[in-house]
């Protein structure tokens, strides 16, 4: 109440020192909050030591978004020794339960093998699952998996795909990758008028690739009117 302002004067200091006595007693949900309130130093003095601390007591009680954010803490080294294989540990609790940015950051440290044994196949999973779930991102790194044949059956169907999917929700790099796609007719029907519709949406999100062959399309094209003019 007092943090969002419900009924009462809205006041940080106020809603820190409630999650406290909540959270000393044992409550989950508040110590994940306090987490948030020291981490982000709201109504009490900024502190990571002290965010992983009470994110910590919330993830050994289950709470999902703590064990993500105490995997992020681990994975950055906020308040925490760095250690890949504790954010790995923390983002797979997290993943198990559903948590689709968890999932994500999983599938990361499984491609790249960070503080687990590298594995596409694991890697394709759990992407998959935080696609599954709407994570744009991961969307698009399912299709660069599927477009590569890494840790799944190479499929120029399944990348289009995922890369759609992605660059519906705005990712600009999906957006080129399928305007690539349109234009060679890999994976879907060949389109340059699709090509050149997606190649301009991931330029005005200011993505380099696409700007560069929007350039080339343009000047090639203006080269082929030119000619037919002086014929």
């Amino acid at each position: 109440m007092f943090e969002r302002g419900l009924g009462v004067a809205q006041s940080n200091v106020e809603a820190a020192r409630w999650y406290g006595k909540a959270a000393d007693q044992g409550n989950a949900t508040a110590q994940y909050n306090l987490g948030v309130m020291l981490e982000k130093g709201l109504g009490v003095a900024q502190s990571n030591v002290e965010a992983a601390r009470w994110y910590g007591k919330a993830a050994d009680q289950g709470n999902a978004t703590a064990q993500y954010n105490l995997g992020v803490m681990f994975e950055k080294g906020l308040g925490v020794a760095q250690s890949n294989v504790e954010a790995a540990r923390w983002y797979g609790k997290a993943a198990d339960q559903g948590n689709a940015t968890a999932q994500y950051n999983l599938g990361v440290m499984f491609e790249r093998g960070l503080g687990v044994a590298q594995s596409n196949v694991e890697a394709a999973r759990w992407y998959g699952k935080a696609a599954d779930q709407g994570n744009a991102t991961a969307q698009y790194n399912l299709g660069v998996m599927f477009e590569r044949g890494l840790g799944v059956v190479q499929s120029n169907v399944e990348a289009a795909r995922w890369y759609g999917k992605a660059a519906d929700q705005g990712d600009s790099d999906a957006q080129f990758v399928l305007g690539k796609m349109f234009w060679e007719g890999r994976g879907l029907a060949q389109s340059n008028t699709e090509a050149i519709q997606w190649y301009r949406k991931a330029a005005d999100q200011g993505n380099a690739e696409a700007q560069f062959r929007l350039t080339q399309l343009l000047s090639a094209g203006r080269s082929a009117a030119h000619v037919v003019a002086k014929k």
